[in-house]
């Protein structure tokens, strides 16, 4: 049967409102690889068994860890397969507890959770996806979550140092300033090689440890620069160490090529960086912290002593 012009009109309608819509989903689909995304991650079957106390919270196999980290890992790869970027936040069930109590909303429910994920998102510890396998991405998180916590608190303390009794200046400030001074010192003189270095400082509460990684080329210019969070980090606990004036202590370890590498070590004393005797080198490092047995010296290291990397004017 021939169509009516009335029929026809109808197809070519309806074909045009189709049209509009499949442009509509396109363009949203469009935004939302535009739209960023955090996903909270249980670091251990312990947070795993605490979080399974909600009824909201399900997952096929209720008590396995394993199988909520597969879930997981098929989200993020089901996000990055739609171009969408996405930021991996430690979810902590304490401080989840602790943000639904202050905010007086209801704990079992996914919009309680995903209200807190996006706070973590602003001021937690996050990593970037970029596909890594979630057996790497979870002890990455971790260590992120140490690094944050670690700088929050030399933060505080430096905060909280106050000022020189005898000449009003910030203590906290001045020995930032001069544990910048004395790092660039410490990779200036270790010279061009790969340089891994290790702060430790003992405090009331926990022990603060900032490692750093520096390269420096036979071909630079002028004196290294150290930049970026590590940095910072390491910046900040070494200045906490020169502040609080107690004990601590700092190794630098430098690998270049065709020579075995070198072990050099500092301690902290009364705010000040004391170099060590290569001896005293040798003895820190192959002496088990724990026991205090001895430990065999690392085929093809020479220990060797610090040099003077610490301000030579007076300190409070």
């Amino acid at each position: 049967m021939p169509r009516t012009r009335h029929d026809t009109g109808q197809t070519a309608g309806k074909a045009a409102k189709a049209s509009q819509t499949g442009r509509r989903t396109t363009r949203r689909r469009m935004l939302r690889r535009e739209v960023p995304s955090t996903v909270g991650l249980l670091a251990d079957a312990g947070d795993f068994a605490a979080m399974r106390g909600y009824r909201s919270f399900t997952f096929d196999h209720h008590d396995d860890y394993g199988d909520y980290l597969r879930h997981v890992d098929g989200l993020l790869r089901s996000l990055a397969a739609q171009g969408i970027h996405t930021t991996v936040a430690l979810f902590d069930p304490d401080e989840y507890t602790e943000f639904c109590r202050e905010h007086g909303i209801d704990p079992d429910t996914a919009e309680a959770r995903t209200r807190f994920t996006a706070e973590l998102a602003g001021a937690g510890a996050v990593l970037p996806y970029t596909g890594q396998p979630i057996d790497e991405l979870v002890p990455l998180l971790v260590d992120e979550a140490v690094r944050q916590a670690t700088w929050e608190y030399a933060t505080t303390l430096l905060a909280g140092v106050g000022s020189c009794a005898d000449c009003g200046e910030d203590i906290g400030h001045a020995s930032f300033t001069r544990a910048s001074g004395a790092l660039t010192r410490l990779v200036e003189g270790a010279g061009p090689g790969h340089h891994h270095l290790v702060c430790s400082v003992p405090t009331r509460d926990e022990q603060l440890v900032a490692v750093l990684h520096a390269e420096v080329t036979p071909d630079r210019d002028g004196p290294p620069r150290i930049e970026g969070r590590e940095g910072l980090d390491f910046v900040t606990v070494l200045a906490t160490g020169l502040a609080l004036g107690g004990p601590g202590g700092l190794v630098l370890r430098s690998t270049t090529g065709g020579i075995g590498d070198r072990v050099h070590g500092w301690r902290l004393d009364r705010g000040r960086l004391v170099p060590l005797s290569a001896a005293a080198v040798f003895n820190a490092y192959c002496t088990d912290a724990d026991t205090g047995d001895p430990v065999a010296p690392e085929p093809g290291v020479e220990y060797c002593p610090g040099y003077e990397v610490d301000d030579p004017t007076p300190n409070h």
